[in-house]
């Protein structure tokens, strides 16, 4: 099995980016698929989990109505849209599956992605 996020990258703050996460090795539309993110010297915490019934749990209030999951079963890919960034938005964004249910834990996840750097400048 294997996650691979992609779509990071440095963005000045108000702009936008869109990570992708593309799954291999596992039929997607089984799993729950979370995103993740973990600043430096900070824990890493649950963003959000799109469950397969295409639904997507919010875990992050600081996030809310500025970022976006959606999952594409046929493309075994999940997007994060990412909108008005801000500085403190910068950290490395994972993505990580559950086989049925969705969960902010992390270590409730079974597979995990490598991760990819989104740094905002002020």
């Amino acid at each position: 099995v294997q996650l691979q996020a992609s779509g990071g990258g440095l963005v000045q703050a108000g702009g936008s980016l869109r990570l992708s996460c593309v799954v291999s090795g596992l039929t997607l539309e089984s799993y729950g698929i979370a995103w993740f993110r973990q600043a430096p010297g900070k824990e890493r915490e649950g963003l959000s989990c799109t469950g397969t019934d295409g639904r997507t749990i919010d875990y992050q209030d600081s996030v809310k109505g500025r970022f976006a999951s959606a999952r594409d079963n046929a493309k075994n890919t999940v997007y994060l849209q990412m909108n008005s960034l801000k500085p403190e938005d910068t950290a490395v964004y994972y993505c990580a599956v559950r086989k049925y249910t969705c969960s902010s834990y992390r270590t409730a996840m079974r597979y995990w992605g490598k991760g990819t750097l989104v740094t905002v400048s002020s």
